[in-house]
């Protein structure tokens, strides 16, 4: 798993906070099941200083092609805090077709 340097930092109340993290198509990546989350589903993030909560808000799969051009409303830092979740999908047996982009907001 990563986390974007030049982000907010998880439970930031300012900027997006983006974590990346494999799909393994064979299975065992961190990330392998990111594009079932449904809205209202409870993510959490563990931080050294604690257990953070999340809300899922979006779930959205971007063509490869069209990641880029959603990115500065993806990974916008001027927004309340958030949490924004990457990852890989739609393996065609070669190559991944799309990013699973979940979308969250913290529980307070």
């Amino acid at each position: 798993m990563g986390w974007w340097s030049a982000g907010a930092r998880p439970g930031a109340r300012i900027g997006s906070a983006v974590l990346t993290a494999h799909t393994v198509h064979t299975g065992g990546g961190a990330f392998d099941n990111l594009d079932k989350l449904r809205p209202g589903a409870i993510v959490t993030v563990i931080t050294s200083t604690g257990r953070i909560s999340y809300v899922a808000t979006s779930v959205t799969n971007y063509p490869k092609r069209s990641l880029a051009r959603h990115a500065a409303e993806l990974f916008d830092q001027a927004i309340p805090g958030r949490l924004v979740l990457v990852t890989c999908e739609d393996w065609n047996g070669k190559v991944y077709l799309s990013n699973a982009v979940v979308i969250a907001k913290r529980v307070r």
